[in-house]
């Protein structure tokens, strides 16, 4: 099947872009396209028109500060995946973009594109969530920013207006006495996860004083768990608050088992993780 016809434009200027789509109503942004061309080649979507940001200038950084890791619109999984510095910041980051898609979809899809894209079944919009990152926007209105837990409407629905562009998400550091762990089950590696788990663990002399826990292909939104009055059974605590999907991938009841298997092995992990650099930061 091919697309439904659609206008393109190509701005050379975040401006110009801005006020294509405040004219266009039915306008989508294409920046990566791993999540969009396949929808429009189905006819999933069946936008009026495209608004190729690929030209814009400044959109393709991976700028790491003391606060934590900015990532531009345009920078491409495989870049943030690559860079060092970002690793070091958040050491998340490189866990969960080592199982996004393969190679290929890596080196172009975008990280920024992938969250708004609001797929809880990706990684990324899950990341974000679980580090209580934002996502800032720009509109002809202005810009604004989105805190992560404010970000995610629906299946595949983010609260950017009809008229905004994300232009850079923004994932905290993490902090010498915290830690962070991932894994996920997938039929093979680089598919979609039938469940996904990462957590973030704070400690404080080696005691544990919060802990939270993030969720992929489980429910219809990214979901995260506060589990820092469950340390004995973090598994539980999600459960009561999750509700397993069921699709044709995996059953209900088959993601709750995941979900009992990886909580507390994720969340050990990362309590390992965060004594490990809390030791480091005493004894560097």
């Amino acid at each position: 099947m091919k697309p439904a016809p659609f206008a393109y434009l190509r701005p050379t200027t975040l401006e110009e872009a801005l006020a294509a789509l405040a004219g266009e109503q039915g306008a989508k942004v294409l920046a990566g396209g791993q999540s969009l061309v396949p929808l429009l080649s189905m006819r999933l979507a069946a936008p009026s028109m495209l608004v190729d940001i690929n030209a814009l200038p400044d959109l393709g950084h991976v700028r790491v500060a003391e606060d934590g890791v900015r990532v531009g619109a345009l920078a491409r999984h495989a870049e943030v995946l690559a860079s060092a510095e970002a690793q070091e910041s958040q050491p998340l980051l490189a866990m969960a973009l080592s199982h996004v898609a393969h190679p290929t979809i890596r080196n172009r899809g975008t990280t920024v594109g992938s969250i708004v894209h609001a797929d809880a079944a990706a990684e990324m919009p899950m990341v974000l969530r679980l580090l209580e990152g934002s996502v800032d926007v720009a509109s002809v209105r202005g810009r604004r920013t989105i805190p992560a837990a404010e970000l995610f409407a629906g299946p595949l629905e983010s609260t950017l207006a009809h008229d905004e562009v994300a232009v850079e998400a923004f994932f905290p550091a993490l902090a010498p006495a915290a830690g962070v762990a991932f894994q996920e089950i997938a039929r093979r590696h680089g598919d979609y996860a039938l469940v996904g788990v990462a957590a973030l663990v704070e400690t404080d002399g080696g005691e544990v004083t919060r802990a939270r826990i993030g969720f992929v292909s489980v429910s219809d939104v990214p979901v995260v768990v506060d589990v820092t009055d469950a340390l004995d059974d973090p598994a539980a605590k999600s459960l009561a608050e999750l509700d397993p999907a069921e699709d044709i991938h995996a059953t209900a009841a088959y993601r709750a088992h995941l979900v009992k298997v990886l909580a507390p092995r994720v969340m050990a992990a990362a309590t390992d993780h965060a004594r490990s650099r809390a030791g480091e930061a005493i004894h560097p």
